[in-house]
């Protein structure tokens, strides 16, 4: 026999064949159109913020160094005249460099907020630390200037300009650019409670554009008056996310009995997605109190346990106090005028105090400029079978027992502004859950009476997202999140935001 013929025959050729398969099985896989688009829009934006965060470090440490000279001597700069170039130089490529180690242009962090900040201030913070040891062991020219200008006014405009650029990429996210195309697979009900998250404008970073159900197989869910298409959860996910042109799948649960699903889909998308994501309840809640730590290859997801004391509060509570003070001292020439237009419209008592529940079930009085009838609570009654509100909530949108001045007042949250003064003394902090009725504390679950864990609040998570137009559970799940995730950087985000809801009011009746 000839050795070519040799290779012909049967098992030869059998193990030339799995050579091959072998060898096609170990090329690496390559990326689709649409990972490769994503990752297209990920190094324009990344390119954008690098400019930004470049043109924002040189100017401040420029203008650090103008400042310098007027404060140093003709002699020193006769000596070295290039220090009022090299040290805004060195400054600035310090500070850059360590925006690049803090990785605040990471694409997990675009447009997400508090993060993005928090890490932007960290760099700087680090950055200017190591020019301050400089400082003090090489006794620098004109770093001083560079501590006491460029740190607080940089960081200052750096997030500034981090939230511009967030403005604009949550636009571009409305109309379908710069968000990741989305398949979200799980069982119906963690499917539909992951898309009423998420939302279908894309708004958050995610485009939804099908899902896949495991357990059963549709051929459409509608959610929110939106129509998703739907996919047999038992097909291939690859060809799926090719059909769809996505680059994330989103895993909002698995079929029980298979520990390895998610394994499989990472290897299966492979040169087809970006990420695979998982989506967990538990984070609802213990998101920012969660972190992953692999032990000898199996990772481990640790909660750490709320504290409700300590000092973080204290520091809470210092907060509270200036914030108070500051909004009452402002406030005070308008005060005069509001409760003049509320003795005309209606007469009776400017202020309306009311009791309600604030931290471990205590009650206090709550103080509010009056926007309702003086005879309101015995009106109460015969309204009640027309309530609009959620749960144990009682609201009305177009309530008879509002005055003229009052619907002023609810609408722009004018009325809530002697609660500062509830703020003093302590009954109530400035950012925290909505103070509920004794009747509402009556009616709570184990679960929601953790919403008394803190001091209620004149705004907080409620306030910012939707007021009186949220649903109970909603309402419920942002005080809850907020209750156990508290934070004094999320305390000023939120104060912000209120101002901005102030400004254009939704929700508020």
């Amino acid at each position: 026999m000839s050795a070519l013929e040799d290779i012909a025959s049967g098992p030869h050729l059998a193990t030339l064949g799995a050579r091959l398969t072998y060898r096609h099985a170990a090329v690496a896989p390559r990326a689709s159109e649409a990972l490769a688009s994503r990752q297209q829009w990920e190094r324009r934006y990344r390119t954008l913020l690098r400019i930004s965060d470049s043109a924002v470090v040189l100017l401040a440490c420029l203008l650090a160094s103008a400042l310098s000279l007027l404060a140093t001597s003709p002699r020193i700069l006769a000596e070295d005249p290039g220090l009022l170039v090299r040290v805004p130089l060195s400054t600035a490529l310090i500070w850059m460099l360590a925006l690049s180690l803090f990785n605040t242009r990471e694409a997990a962090i675009m447009g997400v907020g508090v993060t993005e900040y928090k890490r932007v201030a960290h760099a700087t913070g680090l950055a200017f630390g190591a020019l301050a040891i400089a400082f003090l062991l090489f006794e620098w020219q004109g770093i001083r200037t560079q501590l006491y200008f460029a740190l607080p006014a940089g960081i200052l405009a750096l997030v500034w300009t981090r939230w511009l650029w967030r403005r604009w990429l949550c636009r571009q996210r409305a109309v379908g650019r710069y968000a990741s195309r989305t398949v979200i697979v799980g069982a119906r009900e963690e499917v539909e409670y992951a898309l009423r998250t998420l939302g279908h404008e894309g708004r958050l970073g995610y485009k939804v554009v099908g899902t896949a159900i495991l357990d059963e197989s549709p051929s459409a869910l509608v959610v929110d008056d939106h129509i998703y298409p739907v996919f047999a959860g038992s097909a291939p996910l690859r060809d799926t996310a090719h059909f769809l042109r996505a680059d994330t799948i989103l895993v909002a649960g698995q079929p029980s009995g298979d520990p390895t699903f998610v394994k499989r889909i990472a290897w299966e998308l492979e040169g087809t997605a970006a990420e695979v994501v998982l989506s967990s309840r538990l984070a609802d809640v213990a998101g920012p109190r969660m972190s992953l730590r692999p032990v000898e290859g199996m990772p481990l997801i640790h909660v750490r346990i709320p504290r409700f004391d300590g000092g973080a509060y204290l520091l809470k509570r210092g907060l509270d106090v200036i914030v108070a003070l500051l909004a009452l001292i402002a406030f005070a020439p308008f005060a005069v005028i509001i409760a003049c237009a509320i003795a005309i419209d209606d007469p009776g008592p400017v202020f309306f105090r009311q009791s309600r529940v604030g931290r471990d079930g205590h009650d206090f009085r709550m103080l509010k400029f009056r926007s309702m009838r003086v005879d309101a609570e015995k009106q109460l009654a015969a309204l009640r079978a027309t309530n609009e509100g959620s749960g144990p909530l009682f609201k009305l949108k177009h309530d008879p027992r509002v005055t003229r001045v009052g619907r002023v007042l609810r609408k722009y949250s004018l009325d809530e502004v002697p609660q500062f003064w509830n703020v003093l003394r302590g009954d109530m902090s400035v950012v925290g859950p909505r103070p509920p009725l004794p009747d509402e504390v009556s009616m709570y679950d184990t679960a929601v009476s953790r919403r008394l864990y803190i001091k209620p609040g004149i705004t907080g998570p409620w306030q910012v997202g939707g007021r009186s137009d949220l649903s109970w559970d909603e309402s419920v799940r942002l005080d809850l999140r907020y209750v156990e995730n508290w934070s004094v950087f999320e305390d000023l985000q939120i104060m912000w935001r209120t101002v901005k809801v102030m400004v254009s009011p939704e929700g508020a009746y």
